[in-house]
């Protein structure tokens, strides 16, 4: 327990001095929680191999090696970009659902101008061809007489 207490107190000041000159990114946990870089203590063939987790009582499950942090990373920038893309294309759904409904509302006052145009058209029609009736009956009285 001391020796992970150790092992922790060591890793943390070392990635403290890590992260202050820029060799190694940040790394963001599945919480959204910056992982220390840690060193491997124990012995073995990684041992010395640096390694990124959250805190040991962290249940988060977060692990990477340091030399595979670049790859992590520039997936997660991959993942915003997308998610920034998503949000993109839903605002600019959104903008033309609106638009659509702008049009159709538009095409539904036309209509009815049309409506009206074409009413007005019948009407003066019907005037034209009364007038027209009454000035030949004109004529012709006035022929006969």
């Amino acid at each position: 327990m001391a020796s992970q207490q150790s092992m922790n107190s060591d890793s943390s000041s070392m990635s403290k001095s890590r992260s202050r000159s820029g060799s190694m990114p940040q790394l963001l946990c599945y919480h959204n929680d910056i992982t220390p870089i840690r060193v491997v203590k124990l012995d073995g063939p990684t041992r010395g191999k640096r390694f990124m987790a959250v805190h040991i009582g962290l249940t988060c499950g977060f692990f990477k090696w340091a030399d595979e942090s670049d790859e992590v990373r520039e997936l997660q920038f991959k993942l915003f970009e997308k998610d920034t893309k998503i949000a993109e294309l839903e605002l600019e759904n959104s903008l033309l659902q609106e638009k659509v409904k702008e049009l159709k509302q538009t095409n539904l006052m036309n209509r009815d101008q049309l409506e009206e145009i074409l009413l007005e058209n019948s009407v003066t029609r019907e005037e034209m061809y009364t007038a027209t009736a009454n000035k030949k009956l004109y004529v012709f009285l006035l022929m006969s007489w």
